[in-house]
């Protein structure tokens, strides 16, 4: 055997050593490169240094060991423990031993760790219990959930997780022949995965194909957080003992790992640029074969890997299942890939979300964000997606070039980035819209709405673009939608509908393009109060995304969850409930998250609405916590959510955390849009209401006139918005006992109602159905039970006379005439809302209590007593909730 020979097998000896036995073979296997001769040499110093047989080659480890346990590793749990019972062993690691157990109750099979040799080491006790910790604050479907944890009787420390029966991802990607796309949809949820830990302030810092395992049905499990570390314990002083630089993989650690510096979130990013590397070609970025430790080191420190393209032709030659992918393809990869594995950590991906963001970027065949502007790079992937909309890019400039004069500071970056991308007509849609309603995550909106003669000079040019119909089709759905935003709702009608009749003579009247505009015009009619219509459009758009063949699962979920938000806007809850939840099971895939988002919180209003408090916090909490991982903590559609959560704690009686929820609401609100904005007066309005309920009248009212100056301000005395907070002062009137005051607050609600929405919408009723309980509260009897009855008119016509809210009138209406004594004409009314609310809403409302309660005082009157016996009995078993 030459010298050479044997260096590199005592260098690989030394790089296995201080691997667990199953990942000592892999581990060879792979450095090896098929010299099978040189992995049984290795192989055989290992299994003899294992064996120990000199007392005096012995370590003070394995003597302490066998001196004081002198046990197999199988024999560190008992057969039994608890519920679960060991089946086998998983495998071992220089820490801890794993089991296959199962849950003799649940006859579910779990793995269970074990801290090895756990007396020898304080440190490795907390290293097991950081572990432990860890895991039980991550909760995401990609990670290995903890489900139990506990010591033995000699105080061995174990815990439970989830069992996961899956392969590496290299390994599943190559049995699979996975193509490019496939490999980086896994590697999309990896990132997911590890976004999350992220969040949740958790550096993995051994990230590697072995900890990332694929399951039959190809879903992910990251697995062995032991050497993770939580973000504010990275400024502790770096471990530079031994020991502690093997607590890494060196082939998948950062630059900086291998350094000793501090590690941070750009650590874990630099590990996945080597995972998405080696899912690419089939190798790693360096070879370290044969390398000393301290070798190696220079290698990672100081050595750029090469262009994944470039290993890949190499590889190409002799592997014929390597990927086929173009070369201009391999460009943006290159890109990716480089881009996460810099050396230095400022230059790479600034967090998993951007590399998320980039990797989307590629599948949707856009520019990368990492990639230079190259003029001709930004041209060739527009020309490739939009062949036909070339000739809209003058136009849609100009409009960009516009909007961005009402942008603050903070939007200059996002204002660069779409000045620079105009051409491409979809991008640039989106972002417009999600301008006015906050959806853009790296940008907040203008701080003046005031753009109607902007958008006016964007419509005459969507006009002129007749030589190119779908360029112009698209620019008037855009135009549409903010002028719905705005309010503008004739406007918004006359360009949605040209959008729609170009989209039915360009692609036909049952393409997935004009399904895509009847959402959008089904949207407009229930913000019109035609709710009939909006569902008639949305269901012809499900109709026609359903007819096709092979389906788009996107577009089908996408116009379910329209329509099931048309009909809970329209107040059908019953209705809505069933159609949402079918949504929300087709928007439960990977990409669909924000779809998922907004019917999750649609289907939480319309348990809201029935009284379903406990089944609508659990859904806006899931809203909630969606929102948060794609948006992050301070977005305005996690403001949404908040809001929510406040109003159910309101209806509660919880008022304190209700003002709690509601002023979270207001510095997301206010910090996004500013303190002039009328999201941020719709939140104060809120927060307003909260304070009213806790009797704080002064300062309720303080913000209530500040949020209707700022509405009056940006839309005019007659807008919805308006009215909301006028309603709210109302309210607070009535609770300050100025009768006066609310009935005039009322009356310029029901007229700005009236104008907006017109006489026969729904929310007019509502208007003159809090007016009648003004004149209640007068005594004005006569004049209550008018309007009261006209309410209840209107909302059957309007909505139907099963709603809710036709319930609640008839119980209003009711309680009027029982003031008056009218027992005989009061029952009917009182008992009809009874039995409407009842079906509908939770037995213990407020509103249920409050008919029980009439209905026992009328049939008392009217001298039939065994049915006021049965509405006392259901008074004294029902616990009443705050009204709203």
């Amino acid at each position: 055997m030459d010298s050479a020979r044997w260096d590199r097998i005592q260098n690989l000896f030394h790089e296995a050593a201080d691997l667990s036995p199953a990942d000592q073979k892999t581990f060879l296997q792979e450095a090896c490169h098929g010299d099978q001769q040189l992995v049984t040499e290795v192989l055989a110093m290992l299994d003899q240094d294992a064996g120990g047989h000199s007392f005096l080659d012995r370590n003070l480890a394995d003597l302490a060991k066998q001196t004081l346990a002198n046990s197999a590793p199988a024999s560190l749990l008992p057969k039994t423990f608890g519920p679960y019972r060991i089946l086998k062993l998983l495998g071992e690691g220089g820490m801890g031993v794993v089991y296959l157990a199962e849950r003799t109750d649940l006859g579910t099979q779990v793995a269970v760790k074990v801290l090895r040799d756990a007396w020898l080491s304080p440190a490795r006790r907390e290293r097991f219990a950081s572990e432990q910790r860890t895991l039980a604050q991550l909760n995401h479907p990609s990670i290995a959930r903890l489900y139990d944890a506990d010591t033995l009787d000699n105080g061995t420390p174990w815990f439970v997780m989830e069992f996961v029966d899956g392969i590496p991802i290299t390994q599943y990607c190559r049995e699979h022949k996975s193509s490019v796309e496939q490999r980086l949809r896994l590697f999309r949820s990896v990132c997911e995965s590890v976004q999350h830990a992220h969040r949740n302030a958790v550096i993995h810092r051994d990230l590697k194909p072995s900890n990332i395992l694929v399951k039959a049905d190809g879903s992910v499990r990251l697995l062995d957080f032991g050497i993770a570390k939580q973000l504010e314990s990275l400024d502790l002083p770096v471990d530079q003992t031994m020991t502690g630089l093997r607590m890494m993989t060196p082939a998948y650690a950062s630059p900086e790992q291998v350094r000793g510096d501090q590690v941070g979130v750009s650590t874990d990013v630099y590990s996945l640029g080597v995972i998405l590397y080696e899912l690419l070609t089939g190798q790693l970025p360096f070879d370290l074969t044969g390398l000393t430790p301290a070798e190696a080191a220079t290698i990672i420190t100081e050595h750029d890997p090469g262009k994944p393209s470039s290993a890949a032709k190499r590889i190409s030659h002799s592997d014929p299942n390597s990927l086929s992918v173009g070369k201009t393809a391999w460009a943006d990869l290159d890109v990716l890939v480089l881009s996460a594995m810099h050396k230095d950590p400022l230059r790479r991906y600034r967090s998993v979300e951007a590399l998320i963001r980039d990797v989307d970027h590629y599948l949707n065949g856009e520019p990368l964000e990492a990639r230079p502007d190259a003029l001709e790079y930004r041209i060739g992937k527009f020309v490739r997606r939009h062949r036909r909309a070339v000739a809209a890019a003058v136009a849609v400039f100009a409009v960009v070039v516009g909007l961005v004069a009402f942008f603050t500071v903070r939007l200059a970056k996002a204002r660069d980035a779409a000045v620079a991308e105009a051409a491409r007509t979809q991008r640039i849609q989106q972002f417009m819209l999600n301008l006015f309603e906050g959806g853009h995550q790296e940008s907040g909106p203008s701080e003046n709405l005031r753009v109607i003669a902007l958008l006016d000079r964007g419509q005459q040019e969507a006009r002129a673009l007749n030589q190119d119909p779908r360029a112009q089709a698209e620019l008037y759905e855009t135009l549409g939608g903010i002028y719905q935003k705005l309010g503008k709702f004739d406007q918004a009608d006359s360009l949605l509908q040209s959008a729609l009749d170009r989209q039915k003579s360009i692609s036909g009247p049952n393409s997935t393009e004009a399904a895509n505009d009847l959402v959008a015009l089904g949207f407009l009619r229930a913000d019109q109060g035609n709710y009939k219509e909006a569902e008639n459009l949305t269901r012809e758009a499900l109709t026609i995304d359903q007819s096709h063949v092979p389906q788009d699962p996107r577009a089908v979920a996408k116009a379910t969850g329209a329509l099931g938000q048309v009909l809970e806007t329209a107040q059908l809850h019953d209705q809505a409930i069933p159609i949402l939840e079918q949504a929300v099971h087709l928007q439960s895939v990977p990409g669909a998250e924000p779809d998922l988002a907004r019917t999750l919180v649609s289907l939480a209003e319309a348990n809201f609405l029935l009284g379903h408090y406990g089944q609508a916090e659990s859904l806006n909490e899931r809203a909630l916590a969606l929102d948060r991982q794609i948006y992050g903590e301070k977005h305005p559609l996690v403001a949404g959510d908040l809001l929510d959560l406040g109003n159910i704690q309101q209806q509660l009686g919880h008022y304190p955390e209700a003002e709690h929820y509601f002023r979270q609401t207001l510095d997301i609100n206010a910090a996004w849009y500013g303190n002039d904005n009328p999201e941020t007066a719709s939140a104060m309005t809120s927060l307003a209401q909260a304070l009213a309920y806790e009797n704080r009248f002064d300062e309720s009212e303080v913000l209530l006139r500040q949020a209707l100056a700022i509405q009056e301000n940006v839309y005019g005395k007659m807008h919805a918005h308006v009215a909301f907070a006028l309603n709210t002062l109302g309210q607070l009137a009535i609770m300050r006992g100025d009768l006066q005051g609310a009935e005039s607050d009322f009356s310029r609600v029901i007229e700005i109602y009236r104008a907006v929405y017109g006489d026969a919408n729904s929310r007019v009723a509502i208007a003159i159905s809090n007016l009648a309980g003004v004149y209640s509260q007068q005594k004005e009897y006569t004049h209550a039970e008018q309007l009261y009855r006209d309410a209840v008119e209107r909302f059957t016509k309007a909505v139907s006379g099963d709603d809710v809210n036709t319930g609640i009138a008839h119980l209003k209406l009711g309680r009027t005439l029982l003031r008056e004594k009218r027992y005989q004409d009061a029952e009917p009314e009182t008992r009809a809302g009874y039995e409407i609310l009842i079906k509908q809403t939770s037995a213990s409302t407020s509103f249920i209590h409050a008919a029980r309660e009439d209905l026992t005082a009328e049939y008392e009157a009217l001298n039939q007593p065994e049915k006021a016996a049965r509405f006392r009995a259901e008074l004294a078993n029902a616990t009443p909730t705050t009204p709203r």
